[in-house]
């Protein structure tokens, strides 16, 4: 697996910054300060993860990861000046795994890519969730009655636990520290989305049933072919 960084921040200093607190533990970088030249970079890289500012000249960072989104997986952390919750859940909307505020401390940017880097370390096998389910850590995949459909790092982690052990009620409280390591405050709202999302996606799958299935008051179960 590549340990390579790929920094993504017109700030200069901030990135050489970044650069050095990352060689600390073992990891290359690689800075890019203009947003016209990511999406090429990485097609022609394997980054580790990609740390990627949210203001950028020239293209800004959710068009990026839009873009991204289309032909790689790999775990983007968004990083913003932007405090207000709809630009950090949009960010994470769009397919990014993580989100990191200005100002910040290099260390704990370091600590918050090895935690999604953890996450999102790929199996060598897939994860049998039922007779039917089958989530494919290698390519995050839901695999479903003979069909396929591909899902973000960050709804991996949401339905991972829930397939797992079906019919069990997880609160989101459960949910938020399975898909954050770090103990963050984030709101229901997060989860919500996330959900809703994820929702609608496993819908392609399979129409005529509803797989994930809210419990008032307390959260989401995971219960294929309920009666």
């Amino acid at each position: 697996m590549s340990n390579q960084i790929l920094i993504v921040e017109d700030e200069v200093k901030l990135a050489n910054l970044l650069v050095d607190y990352f060689s600390l533990e073992q990891f290359t970088s690689h800075c890019i300060h203009d947003g016209n030249d990511v999406i090429e970079w990485v097609k022609k890289n394997n980054p580790a993860a990609i740390l990627l500012d949210l203001m950028l000249p020239n293209k800004d960072g959710m068009q990026i990861c839009r873009e991204l989104r289309q032909f790689t997986q790999v775990p983007i952390l968004m990083i913003t000046a932007k405090v207000e919750e709809i630009d950090r859940l949009l960010g994470l909307e769009l397919g990014a795994d993580d989100y990191i505020c200005k100002p910040f401390s290099p260390r704990e940017v370091v600590a918050r890519v090895k935690a999604v880097l953890r996450r999102t370390q790929f199996s060598q096998h897939p994860l049998k969730s039922s007779s039917t389910l089958e989530l494919d850590e290698s390519r995050y995949q839901v695999n479903y009655q003979g069909n396929s459909l591909d899902l973000t790092a960050v709804e991996f982690q949401l339905l991972k636990p829930m397939c797992a052990e079906p019919g069990r009620v997880f609160s989101r409280e459960q949910l938020m520290q399975n898909m954050y390591e770090d103990n963050r405050i984030v709101s229901d709202r997060t989860i919500d989305s996330h959900i809703k999302k994820l929702r609608k996606k496993i819908h392609q799958l399979s129409p005529s049933e509803e797989l994930i299935h809210s419990v008032y008051g307390v959260g989401y179960r995971f219960l294929p072919n309920e009666q």
